[in-house]
């Protein structure tokens, strides 16, 4: 599995390299209410066919039909077309009529996909879990990939827009199971890295090829999680079961930045694991309250898939809920 963005990437490269026209549409800014937020994707090919969104549909027909006119336009096949912005919902009206909700208003940049090179590099580079700014420049078209820091947000000043790819987060499970290998795809969908760390060779053999996309990370879990130095974008989910496993690997994630730390467990399981861990090993009350323990949200979830999308969910509203910075965890939060 991959990230959306990375999809749409993937399908312009396919379609130019077939000897389409195509188009890039990204969503640079947004007022009001949005349906999708700053930094999304969508391609357009020639014949209109798409791949990703920017709306959730709601302007996708009149930007087919722009774009459509923009690829035919001349000066295009002599590469003297250039990025142009294009702004929806302007007046309550406007934003009616295309479906946007609450007035919101929608600025997208369209930028006719004419030299490859660049994408062709860039999903190189992030196929090897690497992190990437590409910058466009407005008035040239002219396009630079460079290195990104995890904690980088697109950025927009009217000439440029830089966008960040690749995994924006980190997420390390602790045992390599059936319930991890489900996390695991949902969460490679949502641009993190995902690390897995399950020092049981019956378990962790086959774990690369079930889930491609996933790295296996060798030693006992606590000597990794103290090794990785867990970040405010990191998350830490123990779900092997087994107290020999989860239970050192969570005392060195309650003491790090991670902004994320779950474990598998009944009520009753987490409640004896709380106590283990203040009597053993001095965690603080602080500390411990940052347990995320039954895992997940309570959706009663009962197979495998539906658990994963429970932990998942709850990774994500922690993280939005944090904004600035986690509590009780020191240094800045995830953006």
């Amino acid at each position: 599995m991959e990230s959306l963005d990375l999809r749409v990437l993937h399908d312009a490269l396919a379609w130019h390299r077939a000897g389409h026209a195509v188009a890039l549409v990204t969503v640079v800014q947004t007022w009001g209410s949005a349906p999708r937020p700053p930094g999304a994707l969508l391609a357009i090919r020639d014949d209109g066919l798409l791949s990703g969104s920017v709306s959730g549909g709601c302007v996708e027909d009149d930007l087919i039909a722009r774009t459509q006119a923009a690829l035919k336009a001349p000066g295009l096949s002599t590469g003297a077309a250039r990025p142009c912005l294009i702004t929806y919902g302007v007046s309550q009206e406007e934003a009616a009529r295309f479906g946007l909700p609450c007035g919101g208003t929608l600025r997208l940049l369209q930028e006719p996909l004419l030299d490859v090179g660049w994408v062709v590099e860039l999903l190189a580079r992030t196929a090897a879990q690497q992190l990437v700014a590409r910058t466009v420049t407005l008035e040239t078209g002219a396009v630079q990939l460079r290195s990104a820091e995890r904690a980088q947000a697109m950025q927009f000043d009217g000439l440029t827009l830089t966008t960040v790819f690749g995994p924006k987060w980190r997420l390390l499970l602790i045992g390599a199971g059936q319930l991890s290998q489900a996390v695991a795809r949902i969460a490679l969908m949502l641009d993190f890295e995902v690390l897995v760390c399950d020092p049981r060779e019956e378990y962790g053999a086959t774990l690369s090829s079930a889930v491609p996309g996933i790295r296996r990370v060798e030693g006992m879990p606590d000597d990794v999680v103290r090794e990785m130095q867990p970040d405010a974008h990191t998350a830490i989910v123990a779900l092997t079961h087994d107290p020999k496993l989860d239970d050192m690997a969570l005392l060195e994630a309650l003491q790090s930045q991670a902004y994320y730390v779950g474990a598998l467990g009944s009520r009753r399981n987490q409640i004896a694991r709380k106590q283990r861990l203040a009597e053993h090993f001095d965690l603080t009350a602080e500390q411990l309250e940052r347990l995320h323990g039954p895992v997940g949200l309570a959706l009663g979830a009962r197979t495998p898939a539906e658990i994963a999308v429970t932990i998942v969910a709850e990774m994500i509203q922690v993280r939005r809920q944090l904004g600035a910075a986690p509590s009780g965890v020191p240094g800045a939060g995830p953006n």
